[in-house]
């Protein structure tokens, strides 16, 4: 981030949250300051007063001066309090603190906060425009938000379309994610950039996306759409490294099945194995034998006669039932001749 960008990438704290940041580093500073003091006052009892007075002033500098000093020249910025509150200590250019920036706001504090009990502090980040203290002011620094809310998170402009699918082939590995985060910046803050500030920064910016793949643009193509480009081809890359497995159907480090060739998976030019033919041998039926049929003797039933009644006139004889039975429950079918007795 250069410093024409730092005021739109990079949102300056607020009066409230650097207090609160304050308040817990003061807290945790003046801990570990009491603790430091009992001890060394039951390990130097046995000296004169001057001793005493001598450690008891080192161990002032050092815990209440040098400790926080410390910590924000190693964290770059982010001490106790500010890492509970989301605020970052950076330069007026956007960059990383060093030590000389941390020696002087570390100096300024002791007269700021410790001394005045920060009321000099309160005043003079009341007046500040964007928030700072009399140290930041010395110092050349600036206390910004680190935690964004996701709603004020702007989405990356898409490329133009002439240029989808251009740098397909783009080697993108040697791209380290600080350039990745400064190329994003600037295409989501790229509006509201000055147009003659706008367009320096994505020159610079694109010559150091070339730089790093060693492809340079087509001929023809701004810096701002290069980079538009560029960011969309690394987001479609992995994006379809994340859902390309899942939407195959394919478990990521499976073995492939045994009629794919494995290398064919992986895109490597080996023939396909092509199986030889399978011949089903010819199914022979079993011979039927066919079983003699015997036809079983048929036994003719013998024929009784049934007596003949006399029957009255105008009526048809009636024929009793044979002996064994009526006709139909014997076999015999009725004639209704009679034979003479």
């Amino acid at each position: 981030m250069t410093g024409e960008a730092v005021v739109l990438g990079l949102q300056p704290a607020r009066l409230p949250s650097r207090a609160l940041a304050v308040l817990i580093d003061l807290v945790a500073v003046w801990a570990v300051y009491l603790l430091i003091t009992l001890g060394l006052a039951v390990a130097t009892a046995s000296l004169d007063e001057a001793a005493v007075m001598a450690v008891s002033v080192a161990s002032f500098l050092l815990v209440l001066v040098g400790a926080p000093i410390a910590v924000e020249t190693l964290s770059h910025g982010r001490s106790l309090g500010k890492l509970a509150c989301g605020l970052r200590v950076v330069r007026d250019d956007g960059g990383p603190i060093r030590f000389r920036h941390a020696l002087v706001r570390g100096a300024m504090g002791v007269v700021e906060i410790l001394m005045t009990f920060g009321v000099v502090a309160l005043v003079a980040s009341l007046v500040s425009e964007r928030g700072r203290r009399l140290g930041d002011v010395f110092a050349g620094t600036l206390v910004v938000r680190e935690r964004i809310p996701a709603a004020r998170v702007l989405a990356v402009p898409p490329p133009p379309p002439w240029l989808v699918g251009r740098f397909a082939g783009l080697d993108l590995s040697a791209v380290p994610e600080t350039l990745w985060l400064e190329v994003r910046q600037y295409l989501t803050r790229s509006r509201e950039l000055d147009p003659v500030v706008g367009r320096r920064l994505a020159e610079r910016l694109a010559d150091e996306l070339v730089a790093r793949t060693g492809t340079p643009p087509p001929a023809g193509v701004p810096a701002d759409a290069y980079l538009a480009g560029v960011v969309a081809e690394r987001q479609a890359r992995d994006a379809r490294r994340a859902f390309a497995p899942s939407a195959a159907g394919v478990v990521p480090g499976a073995v492939p099945p045994p009629s794919v060739p494995a290398a064919s998976v992986v895109g490597s030019p080996v023939p396909p194995v092509v199986a030889p033919p399978v011949v089903a041998p010819p199914v022979v039926a079993p011979p039927v034998v066919a079983s003699p049929v015997v036809a079983s003797p048929v036994v003719a039933s013998p024929v009784v006669a049934s007596p003949v009644v006399a029957s009255p006139l105008g009526a048809s004889p009636a024929v009793a039932p044979p002996v064994g039975g009526s006709s139909v429950e014997s076999g015999g079918r009725a004639t209704g001749f009679a034979p003479p007795a």
